[in-house]
């Protein structure tokens, strides 16, 4: 699965460094060409030459005294993915400021390969507010993240901060460079819609459309052809094809030129606009008795209408009880349904977390722990890939 694949595995100190060099063998098994930065830490734990026998290559180990003039640039380059295992608390802190005081740092600064980072570290380093804010920052830089877990750590202890297994890593190594995504067309919608009812004023909502780019970003890093039709303005990666609008006409309108293989309808499309809209400003003194409202245009129907449909994913922000949103998921025949309570902490409009609730075609309920966006995300492409891949 990972022939010819470029893996630069990165490796930081920390008595796990070990089972580093099982992960490195494993790589190489299953066909992958591996190259290994070993932090000066790392090196108290675990020699190059470990490194240099299973890979073929002698590990970099500096900024300086390499034949390379530039060796973080041309790594950063090489690399399809770059792999931080283990990675301690202070490497992902200067990953997280953007420091590149050594090679492990500058070349992580210099690369826009992805980044698999697999973290070790006692507890209570792992469970410090500055460890935590400094793992926020990376999971919204996109970097990806595997474990730690419960287990024995150095020194005798036990607890949370012992690094994934190798072979749980590998999978995760796997899935990230499964070409499963490639060629597949992603259409995603996001954001609020602004329904005017003047030059100046608008009918809207709070959807800042945070999980919306999201999702599309991690359709981006799994090699799909990408379109985000949005009425926000939130950073995406460059590869995805970025459609702006305001209005649900207008979003209607991109959408239906569109043709995709999988759509996830993250928008909070208006479901009233005003009748009449004024094609000027309305005065205070003029007043205003009331507004007539009509319908919008229902999106999600017109995709889920299409013939052949692509695999639809509908979003449902509401309060309250999630029997609302299972009969939502029968009634709009959407593939699944994403619901979350906007008024639980954490899974709000514009927070960088979500709680969420999967619903399948058969109105059966998962409900997922309070997740950052991005992990939302990550879960849920993989969710609709392996239903996808299902289905045939």
């Amino acid at each position: 699965m990972l022939g010819g694949r470029r893996v630069l595995l990165v490796v930081t100190g920390g008595v796990a460094a070990y089972k580093s060099a099982y992960l490195a063998r494993r790589l190489v098994e299953e066909g992958a060409e591996v190259r290994v930065i070993l932090s000066e830490s790392a090196r108290e734990f675990i020699g190059p030459q470990t490194f240099a026998a299973i890979t073929g290559s002698q590990p970099h180990e500096s900024l300086f005294g390499e034949d390379s003039v530039s060796p973080h640039t041309e790594l950063g380059r090489w690399a399809e993915l770059i792999v931080v295992a283990p990675a301690t608390a202070a490497t992902m802190a200067r990953i997280a400021h953007g420091l590149s005081t050594d090679l492990v740092s500058a070349t992580l600064l210099a690369s826009m390969a992805p980044v698999l980072i697999a973290p070790a570290m006692h507890t209570e380093m792992w469970e410090h507010p500055a460890t935590q804010r400094n793992i926020s920052t990376l999971k919204r830089d996109g970097y990806h993240f595997i474990g730690p877990e419960m287990g024995a750590l150095a020194g005798g202890d036990t607890g949370m901060g012992r690094v994934s297994d190798p072979d749980d890593i590998l999978e995760t190594i796997q899935r990230l460079m499964s070409p499963s995504g490639e060629s597949m067309r992603l259409l995603v919608t996001a954001g609020g819609t602004r329904e005017p009812l003047d030059p100046v004023r608008y009918l809207g909502n709070r959807s800042s459309g945070k999980m919306g780019h999201a999702v599309a970003n991690e359709g981006a890093r799994r090699g799909m052809a990408v379109t985000l039709v949005t009425t926000s303005d939130q950073p995406v990666l460059s590869s995805v094809k970025v459609v702006a609008v305001e209005t649900a006409e207008e979003m209607l309108d991109a959408v239906t030129g569109i043709e995709t293989d999988i759509a996830v309808m993250t928008a909070a499309v208006a479901d009233f606009r005003p009748a009449a809209p004024s094609a000027t400003k309305i005065a205070r003194s003029e007043g205003l008795d009331s507004i007539d409202l009509e319908p919008s245009p229902d999106i999600l129907a017109s995709v889920v209408s299409r013939e052949p449909a692509p695999y639809v994913v509908g979003f449902a922000a509401e309060t309250g009880d999630v029997r609302r949103a299972v009969e939502k998921a029968r009634q709009k025949n959407v593939d699944m349904l994403v619901y979350n309570d906007v008024t639980e902490p954490g899974s709000g409009f514009g927070s960088d977390t979500n709680r969420v609730v999967v619903i399948n075609r058969e109105g059966a309920a998962e409900e997922w722990p309070t997740m950052g966006k991005d992990e939302v995300a990550a879960r849920l492409i993989d969710r609709i890939m392996d239903e996808v891949a299902a289905r045939g």
